[in-house]
């Protein structure tokens, strides 16, 4: 099986670590334990990945920070990654490619985008 994720690049001299948690955790509810939105199953559960003790510590941080926004708790997994696999052409890059076609995007990705304070 898989997990649907992203592997986020990036550079601390631009954003921290903490500050990519934040946007997490403010993007999607991690106290769904059956997935996200309308994906409901495993491979949409919520998770954070880490390549370090020090990311670990991080995530485990802005879990008990961001746990004070949510009435229900937190289910995200917290883990050690392992070997990721980046998704097939048609799937890179879809919002982007799909929004006007598909309408799983302006009624599911749109929302949280502009949650973000991001217009795309």
């Amino acid at each position: 099986g898989h997990i649907e994720v992203v592997q986020v690049v990036f550079d601390p001299q631009i954003i921290s670590a903490p500050e990519i948690l934040k946007w997490f955790w403010k993007a999607h509810d991690p106290t769904d334990p059956r997935g996200q939105g309308v994906d409901k199953g495993p491979i949409y559960m919520s998770y954070i990945f880490t390549h370090s003790p020090k990311q670990r510590e991080l995530a485990e941080t802005s879990k008990k920070e961001a746990q004070t926004n949510f009435d229900a708790p937190i289910v995200t997994t917290i883990q050690d990654a392992e070997e990721f696999y980046a998704a097939k052409e048609e799937h890179q890059d879809y919002y982007f490619r799909m929004k006007g076609e598909n309408p799983y995007c302006p009624q599911q990705i749109t929302p949280k985008l502009k949650k973000l304070g991001l217009d795309y």
